[in-house]
């Protein structure tokens, strides 16, 4: 079955970019297309995607709240017996002070506009398959960006508690963007091992993906200025 995707910018010409080449490809299609937040949520509701690429700045209602709403567990944006659609954020990261935001609202991911097409069409493949985009190399630019914020470093911390030491270790390497193969190289562990701790943190922390685990890292306060563990 094809991965069904719909696309929510303000922008017609990146629609339309992207709608052209998710037509050309095999096992992918778009299920349709809105300018604004709320269309997003409606044509979630009415067309069912099983992924949303969603810009955060767009007329009307914005694209975290249109996040939350696709995203949330008996949301308006999908219909009984349905899983919520995944949503993938589009934004231009450098100047963007909402990703985090996004993040906690339930996306999956994000991307960077500036990214190559094929690294977006990958993303968006990652995401159907019910996996979290957290590239190492644009997690260290998030963890960069949230930790050099004075109000990201004063935020109140919450306590962490009900994981073994490895795991909160191995949470901590995930905040700081190591991807599974580094992880088990810090930790001396096989890959299957980094697997079974990243499974058990998933339940443990009540996560959706591993979006959210790192999310989880700075709130935990494992992560500090300058993307090093506390």
């Amino acid at each position: 079955m094809a991965v069904r995707v719909l696309l929510a910018d303000d922008q017609p010409l990146i629609r339309a970019a992207l709608a052209m080449v998710i037509a050309d490809l095999p096992g992918m299609e778009v299920a349709g297309e809105a300018g604004t937040g709320q269309d997003a949520v409606r044509m979630t509701r009415e067309l069912h995607p099983d992924v949303v690429v969603m810009d955060l700045r767009m007329p009307g209602m914005d694209g975290i709240e249109a996040t939350r709403l696709i995203t949330e567990d008996g949301g308006p944006a999908h219909g009984p017996d349905r899983n919520p659609a995944r949503v993938l954020v589009l934004t231009t990261f450098d100047d963007d002070d909402n990703v985090y935001n996004a993040l906690r609202a339930g996306a999956s991911g994000f991307l960077v506009k500036d990214m190559a097409v094929s690294d977006i069409l990958g993303a968006i493949r990652v995401v159907a398959a019910g996996d979290a985009l957290i590239a190492p190399k644009v997690t260290r630019r998030l963890i960069e960006e949230f930790t050099t914020r004075p109000r990201r470093a004063a935020a109140p911390k919450r306590e962490i508690g009900g994981i073994t030491g490895r795991e909160r270790e191995a949470l901590t390497l995930i905040g700081q963007g190591l991807s599974n193969t580094e992880i088990s190289e810090a930790m001396t562990i096989s890959a299957a091992t980094v697997k079974s701790y990243v499974t058990r943190l998933l339940a443990k922390l009540d996560a959706r993906d591993r979006a959210q685990l790192v999310i989880a890292a700075y709130e935990y306060g494992l992560v500090t200025p300058g993307g090093g563990p506390k």
